[in-house]
């Protein structure tokens, strides 16, 4: 079989809520093809919000209940948005959300309960495609690479910008990628402080004066230090990033400034040293919409940057998840070791069955 019909599920670190994409993939003389038929987001609720971003610090028993209930909500989203849809899949695969991410420690936990996703929609699921490569002794992360590679091989690099900034590009023959910054899960913090839940078109940073000490001490995170492979978790940007933010007394709108100029800088300082040819960078995830901080990152940056349709710029992660458990499916590789420091490659996933 070489074609398959997937429902992709993407919850990421922003918290802006859960992506869906319906995807056909179709593998003819090596290569493969893609479409996404349909997609939207699932916005979550500010109680959901709130109990997402708190659930690291609950009880074991509350969290577990949580990832159970976590598993269903998904599997019930699937199941409406296939009878809007009027369509069929083969299996649904889900990213689920996450809440742990300590690689170094040899742990990472997405909640989002696979066997309970299965029961609500009915259908086969993909999930957990994180722990088999730490286990491995690598990062669990970025897993999209691959996709980037298979999918969207044409471009230099590929950046998405979501709750947190990574880039994956080909090295030597080799696929390499890793976590650059924070994104959206600073700059959205930041923007609560003024009552809104994003800076649309980054028009409140635009108002903002870079304040070059707090810039200093952003970009002095000892992160930048390491060499890849490396990926970052809620607890090292709350560790380092938002510890620095509460104890500066600039404005919010001097913050959203200093850390769009943080970012720009952190990004081209990786893009600069991987692209010698002014090749060109895709770009997608929320943070494209931004346009003061797109315009920033062309101030910085040799290569041009390529923003692609709507459709793709919001649910390229939700796809790339999907054709990740099309891989696992027909156990394939999906993770790969230049990417993540494992042992080895690897094909990384649990199936569940109703």
């Amino acid at each position: 079989m070489n074609r398959y019909s997937v429902v992709g599920l993407m919850s990421g670190t922003s918290l802006d809520g859960v992506d869906i994409a319906l995807c056909v993939f179709e593998k003819s003389r090596g290569n493969w093809s893609f479409k996404i038929e349909a997609a939207e987001t699932i916005t979550y609720t500010a109680k959901q919000r709130r109990d997402l971003a708190s659930m690291g610090q609950t009880s074991a028993s509350v969290f577990a209940g949580e990832h159970v209930a976590y598993g269903r909500f998904l599997g019930n989203l699937v199941r409406e948005f296939l009878k809007s849809k009027k369509a069929k899949v083969d299996f649904i695969s889900s990213h689920g959300h996450t809440v742990f991410h300590q690689p170094q420690k040899k742990f990472t936990t997405q909640i989002g309960d696979g066997a309970a996703l299965s029961a609500a929609c009915g259908l086969p699921v993909v999930c957990d495609f994180r722990s088999a490569d730490v286990a491995l002794g690598g990062q669990g992360a970025p897993l999209v690479p691959i996709g980037d590679k298979f999918l969207f091989g044409s471009y230099t690099s590929c950046l998405n910008l979501g709750g947190i900034a990574n880039i994956s590009f080909d090295q030597n023959g080799s696929r390499i990628a890793f976590d650059i910054c924070p994104v959206n899960i600073v700059m959205n913090s930041l923007a609560l402080k003024l009552g809104r839940n994003y800076d649309k078109g980054g028009k409140l940073a635009q108002k903002g004066k870079v304040q070059l000490k707090l810039l200093d001490k952003l970009n002095a995170v000892p992160f930048y230090k390491k060499q890849f492979p490396k990926s970052l978790g809620r607890e090292d940007i709350e560790r380092y990033f938002f510890t620095i933010l509460e104890k500066d007394t600039a404005s919010p709108e001097d913050m959203l400034r200093t850390f769009c100029e943080h970012i720009a800088i952190q990004i081209s300082d990786v893009v600069n040293r991987i692209d010698r040819t002014s090749g060109s960078m895709l770009v997608t995830g929320g943070g494209a919409y931004n346009s003061f901080l797109v315009d920033r990152m062309k101030t910085h940056c040799k290569s041009a940057i390529v923003l692609p349709g709507k459709q793709i710029i919001e649910f390229k992660e939700a796809l790339i998840f999907a054709f990740l458990g099309t891989l696992r499916w027909r156990n394939e590789i999906n993770c790969l070791r230049s990417v993540t420091g494992a042992s080895r490659d690897s094909s990384g996933g649990a199936i569940y069955h109703p």
